[in-house]
């Protein structure tokens, strides 16, 4: 069985630093690898990314990550990416990684995702610029985690897994206000997902939502947004050899 322990909002910030360190360091006996679903960081500084980034070093796992709407606040997302990655961290918008789990290969796809809503209730790519290009953007995020999925078929690693901050469900959702679902998630990323291929789908951004979920193709999704799982992380238990 492959370990995959994930979360997502941590949100640290100067004041976090050794928070999550401890149960971090405890991650190479009970996980073979560690996602990260956005949302790391408060505002998206250099300085609380720094703070994550000696959180999550040389934790003896391997770390896969992307960023959250609070990663791009203070809109430096490349700096805040480059000090991820130089804390050993793969970070991915729009791309995979295939890390090395025991004696089996993990694929992991990510984007950030974005908004839009769900089939029945979303947003069209119609009328005003600035609607257009929200869609189009929710768009071009799904369409990099498709292509990213597609990597990792040819790329043949044991599990796929789809990284995301935004939800590609409803399902996960379920606690949140409703009025607010286009603002978490969008069923474009599902799409990706089921189109392409993966075996365990894993977003954040949604803290009252539920952890359990599934896509209209059968993918479970999973909600690791910490204030869901109420703890530092959750470890999913996958068949290295799904088919």
């Amino acid at each position: 069985m492959i370990r995959v322990a994930a979360v997502g909002d941590i949100h640290l910030g100067p004041d976090s630093q050794g928070t999550l360190r401890p149960s971090f360091e405890t991650l190479p006996e009970c996980a073979d690898v560690l996602l990260l679903a956005g949302d790391l960081t408060r505002h998206g500084t250099p300085e609380e990314a720094a703070v994550v980034a000696r959180e999550i070093e040389n934790l003896g796992v391997p770390v896969v990550a992307v960023l959250g709407n609070h990663d791009h606040h203070d809109e430096h997302p490349e700096e805040v990416t480059a000090i991820l990655r130089d804390a050993g961290a793969h970070v991915l918008e729009g791309q995979a990684a295939v890390v090395t789990a025991g004696k089996a290969r993990v694929g992991v796809a990510g984007t950030k995702g974005f908004g839009g809503g769900f089939v029945g209730r979303c947003a069209g790519e119609f009328g005003e610029p600035l609607m257009k290009e929200f869609v189009r953007y929710s768009r071009r995020c799904a369409d990099g985690l498709h292509a990213a999925l597609k990597d990792l078929e040819q790329w043949g690693p044991d599990v796929r897994i789809a990284l995301t901050h935004f939800s590609p469900v409803p399902d996960t959702l379920a606690g949140e206000p409703p009025e607010i679902y286009p603002f978490l998630g969008s069923y474009l990323l599902a799409e990706a997902i089921d189109t392409a291929g993966a075996d365990l789908a894993v977003h954040g951004h949604a803290h009252a939502g539920t952890e359990h979920g599934m896509t209209s193709g059968g993918v479970r999704v999973r909600n690791v947004a910490q204030p869901v799982i109420g703890r530092a992380f959750h470890v999913y238990h996958l068949p290295d050899h799904p088919g």
